[in-house]
């Protein structure tokens, strides 16, 4: 289930990188079109990885944890933004997606692994079993 889960969530990446793209594209902003370029590109980065890492979630666990961890950190950033005015309140329901996301790789690739958190930090192997 974890499996399926991270594929399908990662492989939804390819449809936000694409339409950050699409957005910058068709209204091309100075100080925003090479940065959304950009960010486009590393969402569709993020769901190749996490494709990738959902046919080996034991081994592969460090690249679930960090966009766990990057996913988080989008989620703190939209509570912070929107009561400063840096953000928009629809905001809040993409963040609570992404927060739901976010603890289900963290907790599920340290499950999968064993590992604690600071050892998922660290990117640290899973013990070896027999």
């Amino acid at each position: 289930m974890l499996q399926k889960f991270v594929y399908w969530t990662g492989a939804l990446d390819f449809v936000v990188g694409a339409a950050v793209w699409a957005g910058a594209m068709s209204n091309p902003q100075p100080q925003q079109f090479v940065p959304l370029m950009t960010l486009g590109t590393f969402l569709m980065m993020a769901a190749a990885c996490l494709m990738w890492a959902s046919a080996d979630m034991r081994g592969r666990a460090p690249v679930i944890f960090w966009q766990g961890l990057v996913r988080i950190t989008a989620v703190c950033s939209v509570v912070y933004a929107v009561p400063h005015g840096l953000s928009e309140t629809w905001e809040y329901s993409i963040a609570a997606f992404d927060a739901i996301v976010g603890l289900t790789y963290v907790i599920g690739a340290m499950g999968v692994t064993g590992l604690t958190f600071p050892q998922s930090l660290m990117c640290r192997p899973p013990a070896v079993t027999a």
